[in-house]
């Protein structure tokens, strides 16, 4: 990686400006006092270490991957949490001792825990606790003599991170709630992305199992674990190999933190315990933008809570690399071989997605300039941010600057800069609507007309050639903001047709 892509990335993960309103700031502190509040709980208890630490892991669970649009929504998947961790944990417990069905019922909660997400956040959120549930037993080597005792830290953890979350300190309710945008319409059975994927999962899993046993048969589910965190938040073939790519990389950059930090100073309780909420405080400030980075903050926790537990050496950091590498692979031999799903499907559902819902902004700020009362075109642009969030995502294995197709890693990223622009357009256009001394213009209705010409230009199953496309007036200089939103966005969606496209001979982002 350049000297200029480490500088970005290190902007992008740590910069506040990159952080409006202090969000990250916000959950990342709140991660940290709920999960401490948790851990101190058990310990007032007296409950065990393991205990504790199993305690601590549920609180960040549920700090980290509750994202219901809602806070009563966030606190319902809070109390489901248990009903679902709970029999998983005793059935790991269970089957401590039988290995051949310890490893089959852990493939069975993979693929349950993947397929889960075609629920929605909810589901999402119930299918990491449990597939997280059965691997801690492995972790902390969980035998049905200690479940009563987990079970009672893991409700004290929740209670108390509950308590900062819903409580002391539940932001959200200042918040505007957000857009929650659905995936694209997807089939049913073998054709639903999430089906897939639980197979794919399944398949990766049963990789990684076997070839982490031959590595270890003590922590050979690292190598699951590194298997199936590589296909969370992740849709297609692309995504999920740059994910693997990335979880690498930082479990490489936290191993050797780990090397300095971990095995030198995890003796000293103070210490760990300090190094061990500032990689809490790093897994949650950096997770919505570097996914590198917040590796390298899990791994350093990681460390140290072996550290504590009293098994932490340099040969155990050197097998966790390994046992990684060996997960990422099995990820990515299921992703190319197993039912893949290409990038090119899931971006350009997505960018056909971005493209009506600019039709939609536009035609919402032309009713609010006729006087409508209804539109809400601040809604509108909202969800098309959403929209173009997921469209990076999806593009991100083609902008990669590892990308060898160099052609369509350019392509794909004037995709890019021409949706940013039709959403600026959009903004701008919205912003006027709001403006009540705005009065509506005989031109906008032709203009609208025209804007949505164009999008059913690019998104019609029978496309139009980009010449027809771009075959779009020209404009003189206008002095109206809304018309120059509007003729600008016009000159963004005629310039989209060449890229988007391409002739079959040279497919644009087909990956």
């Amino acid at each position: 990686m350049c000297e200029e892509g480490r500088g970005n990335l290190l902007k992008r993960a740590f910069v506040a400006p990159d952080d409006p309103g202090r969000i990250r700031l916000r959950f990342a502190s709140r991660a940290v006092l709920g999960i401490g509040l948790a851990v101190a709980l058990c310990g007032a208890a007296g409950h065990s270490l393991v205990a504790a630490v199993a305690g601590g892991l549920a609180a960040l669970l549920a700090l980290f991957t509750v994202t219901d649009p809602t806070v009563r929504g966030q606190a319902t998947t809070t109390a489901l949490l248990p009903v679902v961790g709970f029999p998983v944990l005793a059935l790991a417990a269970v089957l401590h001792d039988l290995p051949v069905a310890r490893d089959l019922a852990f493939l069975a909660v993979v693929g349950a825990g993947v397929y889960a997400r075609r629920w929605g956040p909810r589901g999402h959120s119930l299918g990491v606790f449990g597939f997280m549930s059965y691997f801690s037993a492995q972790f902390l080597h969980t035998v049905p003599g200690r479940l009563p005792e987990l079970y009672a830290a893991v409700l004290l953890s929740l209670a108390g991170s509950s308590v900062v979350r819903f409580g002391v300190w539940c932001y959200e309710r200042r918040l505007a709630a957000p857009v929650v945008v659905s995936p694209p319409a997807q089939g049913a059975g073998l054709g639903r992305v999430t089906t897939r994927q639980a197979v794919q999962a399944t398949s990766g899993a049963a990789f990684a199992l076997m070839a982490g046993q031959v590595l270890s048969d003590q922590r050979w589910y690292w190598a699951v674990g590194a298997t199936w965190w590589v296909f969370v938040a992740t849709t297609s073939r692309g995504e999920t190999i740059v994910r693997g790519f990335r979880r690498f990389l930082g479990t490489v950059l936290g191993i050797g933190l780990g090397f300095a930090v971990a095995v030198p100073l995890h003796h000293e309780p103070v210490v760990a315990a300090l190094v061990v909420a500032l990689s809490v405080f790093g897994i949650f400030y950096t997770a919505a933008v570097s996914y590198t980075w917040m590796m390298l903050a899990v791994t350093v926790m990681a460390s140290m809570l072996y550290g504590l537990l009293g098994v932490l050496d340099a040969d155990l950091l050197v097998l966790r690399v390994t046992e990684t590498a060996v997960g990422a692979v099995g990820a990515l031999l299921a992703v190319m071989f197993v039912l893949p799903v290409t990038t090119h499907s899931v971006t350009e559902a997505w960018v056909e997605r971005a493209l009506r819902c600019v039709h939609t902004c536009t035609a919402e700020a032309a009713a609010r300039l006729a006087g409508s009362q209804e539109a809400d075109p601040p809604r509108s642009v909202a969800e098309l941010e959403a929209i173009l969030g997921r469209v990076r995502q999806s593009l991100a294995p083609l902008v990669h600057p590892l990308n060898p197709m160099r052609a369509r890693r350019r392509r794909a990223r004037h995709v890019l800069a021409l949706l940013d622009e039709c959403a600026r357009e959009v903004r701008g256009l919205a912003s006027v609507a709001a403006d009540p001394e705005a009065s509506h213009d005989a031109r906008l209705a032709a203009a609208c007309w025209r804007v949505e010409n164009a999008v059913e230009a690019l998104t019609a199953s029978e496309r139009r050639t980009p010449a027809a496309v771009a075959a779009l007036p020209a404009h003189p200089a206008v002095t109206e903001p809304a018309l120059a939103h509007l003729h600008s966005l016009e000159r963004a969606l005629a310039e989209l047709a060449a890229p988007l496209h391409s002739p079959p001979g040279a497919p644009l982002l087909t990956a």
